[in-house]
Order: C-alpha cells, then sequence, then structure tokens
C-alpha cells in the first residue's frame, strides 16, 4: 500500500474513533507508529511529543505533523494532518446539522457521563508510560509531582513551570559537568 495512503488511514481511524482529545491518541499513535510499524523510535517518539506540547496549536495536530514530516517531509505532514483533522471536521459538522433534534435526549446525556471517566483513564495511561521512557525515578519524581501541584492547586501557569524547569535542567547540567571537570582523574 502506498505510504501516504496507509498514513492517512492510520490517523483518520485513531481520529475517527478517539474520544477526548489529543492525550487520548497518544497511545493509539505510539501504537501504531511506534510499535506495529515501527516507523519512529520510542525516544523519538518522546521527543516529538514533548516538541507537540510545547508548540502552539492542537497536541494531535500537532503530534501528527511531526510524525508525517520526520518520515516524508512536508508531504508527509499534510497527509498525517488531514487524516487527524478530518473525522472531527466531519463529525462536528453532521452534529451541527442534527443538534437541535436531539440536544435535550436524556440518553445522548448519559451515555456522555460514562464516556467522561473513559476518557480519563485515557489520558493517563500516556502519562506513566512517558513518566517511564523520560526515567523519571525516584529521585526526581518530585518534578513532576511539585509542577502538577503549583498548576493545579496555585494556578501557576504552565509556561512558567516549563522556563523554570528548563532553567534549573540547563544549570544543574552546568554544576555536574563543572564537577566532572573539577575532579583529579
Amino acid at each position: 500500500m502506498n505510504f501516504y495512503l496507509q498514513a492517512f488511514s492510520i490517523f483518520f481511524k485513531i481520529g475517527m474513533f478517539t474520544i477526548g482529545g489529543g492525550y487520548a491518541m497518544v497511545p493509539l499513535i505510539e501504537e501504531e507508529v511506534v510499535n506495529k510499524r515501527k516507523w519512529i523510535a520510542k525516544d523519538d517518539f518522546i521527543d516529538l511529543l514533548a516538541i507537540s506540547q510545547t508548540s502552539p496549536g492542537i497536541l494531535a495536530v500537532n503530534i501528527s505533523i511531526f510524525i508525517g514530516y520526520r518520515l516524508k517531509g512536508i508531504r508527509g505532514s499534510i497527509i498525517t494532518a488531514l487524516g487527524t483533522v478530518l473525522p472531527s471536521f466531519l463529525i462536528i459538522l453532521a452534529i451541527a446539522l442534527f443538534f437541535h433534534s436531539f440536544k435535550d435526549n436524556t440518553v445522548i446525556e448519559r451515555i456522555f457521563k460514562g464516556i467522561r471517566p473513559a476518557v480519563v483513564a485515557l489520558i493517563a495511561a500516556p502519562t506513566f508510560s512517558m513518566a517511564k521512557s523520560a526515567k523519571i525515578d525516584r529521585s526526581n519524581l518530585w518534578i513532576p509531582v511539585v509542577s502538577a501541584l503549583l498548576i493545579w492547586l496555585l494556578g501557576f501557569s504552565p509556561i512558567w513551570i516549563i522556563i523554570a524547569a528548563g532553567t534549573g535542567g540547563y544549570i544543574w547540567g552546568r554544576i555536574k559537568m563543572k564537577n566532572n571537570t573539577t575532579k583529579p582523574q
């Protein structure tokens, strides 16, 4: 099968059957692109995911664009982005056309209430997977915990957390490098 058609169909399928947004799509994209097809290495996928999260825009679209670009350049990024976006566009278009006929339907309301906990689980699963890949252990577990608490409890902007973590990592690296060069061999 042509790569472009295969990539489009993979991202279209993920976009069509994933409820909960970009974070819910991450494990599905990883399964298809890293595990099944071996198009991208696990470490590269984590790097692309980090770049996608820090780039403006929708996470699922960002990660699909970066994967497509990594695999086949601009054409690949266009194909994977279209595959990701098109299902949502078509679903929203259909909902907009027929929303007035089922907006007060209690069955639909109950369905959405049942979906919410599953979406939380879909978002939590890649978080734990990324923690393993990022080599988070007992020595540095405090960083994501403190970051999450600062954002959640005190309302800190994630941008400031990223800047502080990057600055701290840079300073820590410089201190480590300085200590390694001053130790007698």
